[in-house]
C-alpha cells in the first residue's frame, strides 16, 4: 500500500505517524507553508485523510481532493468532518469509538473530585509552605452528589457507572429517553440542571448542541452547582461561563475542552473553584496507541476491500 497517498492533517501521535509513513505514502499537511499550492500539486495523489478533533476534512478540503475515498479520524468526535459532503461523494468515514471511553469517563470523575475537594489548590497550598501556618479550609463532599449527564452514549453511560460507585443519583438529558437504562430522564435540560449538583457534558457536538449549556442552564445549576465538560468546548457558551463563575452564579467547573483551543479565557486562571486541563480526555499511552491502531486498521481494511472496523459513513 506504499503507493497510496494519505494526508495527515496535523501532528497527532508519533506511533501513528511512523506507521502511516511506513505503510502508505504520507503527506504531512501541517508542514506545508503554501497549502493551496500543495493541494493543487498533490491532490490527485491523495486517497485518504487522517484527521482528529481539531483538524478534519471540511468541504473545501474535500473538493480539493478529487481522488479522496476515505477519512479516518483519530477521534470519536466528527464535528470537523463534513459528513454530508462525504455522503454525497461516496467517501467513507471512520472514527475511534469505545477504546477511549474508559479514559474520558475516568477523567470526568477526576474533575468532579478535583473541583469539589480542591485537589489542585491543596497541592499548591502544600508546595507553597502555607500548611506550616495552618490547615487548609474545608472543601465539599463528592459522594452522594446528584450527577446529571447531557448525552447518555458510551461515554455518558461509563461516567454514570463510575459515579454510581460513589452513591451518586444519576439523571440525564438527551434527544430521547434511553431504553437501556433506568436512570431518571428529563425532557428539558433546564429541568436536569435544576435537579442536579454536578452537570456533565458528554454529548456529540452538532449545530443543535453548540452552546447547549447557556446562561439559563448555568443559572439553573446555581451557585452550588459544578459544570464538568469533557465533550467539546463549543458545547458551552464560554463568555457566559466566565461571567457565571466570576459573579458566583455557578459554584465551580472542571474543563478539559475550550471553545478556541489552545486559548483559554485568562479570567479563569485565578479562580480556585475551576480546574483546567489541556484536552487530555483520551491522553494515555495505552488509549492513544489503541486509537492509532483503529485508524490504521480502518485504512488497511478499506484499501484491501474488507469491512471497515468502525464505519460512520
Amino acid at each position: 500500500m506504499e503507493a497510496i497517498g494519505v494526508l495527515m492533517m496535523c501532528p497527532m501521535n508519533n506511533y501513528l505517524e511512523e506507521e502511516l509513513d511506513r505503510r502508505f505514502k504520507l503527506f504531512r499537511y501541517w508542514t506545508q507553508p503554501r497549502k493551496r499550492e500543495f493541494l493543487t500539486q498533490h491532490g490527485e495523489s491523495i486517497r485518504a485523510v487522517v484527521g482528529n478533533a481539531s483538524a478534519g476534512a471540511d468541504a473545501v478540503l474535500i473538493d480539493a481532493l478529487p481522488k479522496l475515498e476515505i477519512v479516518s479520524s483519530y477521534s470519536v468526535g466528527l464535528d470537523k468532518i463534513d459528513l454530508i459532503k462525504c455522503e454525497e461523494k461516496g467517501i467513507r468515514v471512520t472514527n475511534t469509538p469505545d477504546v477511549l471511553t474508559d479514559d474520558v469517563a475516568d477523567l470526568a470523575i477526576g474533575l468532579m473530585l478535583a473541583v469539589l475537594r480542591r485537589i489542585c489548590v491543596c497541592d499548591k497550598y502544600v508546595r507553597s509552605g502555607k500548611w506550616k501556618h495552618g490547615d487548609f479550609k474545608l472543601t465539599t463532599k463528592f459522594s452522594g452528589k446528584r450527577v446529571g449527564i447531557i448525552g447518555l452514549g458510551r461515554i455518558g453511560l461509563a461516567i454514570a457507572k463510575r459515579a454510581e460507585a460513589f452513591d451518586c443519583p444519576i439523571s440525564y438529558y438527551s434527544r430521547s429517553k434511553k431504553s437501556n437504562t433506568n436512570y431518571k430522564y428529563y425532557e428539558s435540560l433546564i429541568e436536569l440542571a435544576s435537579n442536579c449538583d454536578i452537570l456533565v457534558v458528554a454529548c456529540a457536538l452538532t449545530p443543535e448542541t453548540t452552546h447547549i449549556v447557556n446562561r439559563e442552564v448555568m443559572n439553573a445549576l446555581g451557585p452550588n452547582g459544578v459544570l464538568i465538560n469533557i465533550g467539546r468546548g463549543p458545547h458551552v457558551d464560554e463568555p457566559e461561563l466566565v461571567s457565571a463563575l466570576v459573579e458566583g452564579r455557578l459554584g465551580g467547573a472542571g474543563l478539559d475542552v475550550f471553545e478556541k483551543e489552545p486559548h483559554v479565557p485568562e479570567q479563569l486562571f485565578k479562580l480556585e473553584n475551576v480546574v483546567l486541563l489541556p484536552h487530555v480526555g483520551s491522553g494515555t499511552v495505552e488509549t492513544r496507541i489503541a486509537m492509532a491502531d483503529l485508524v490504521l486498521g480502518n485504512l488497511e481494511a478499506y484499501f484491501a476491500n474488507k469491512p471497515l472496523l468502525t464505519p460512520v459513513v
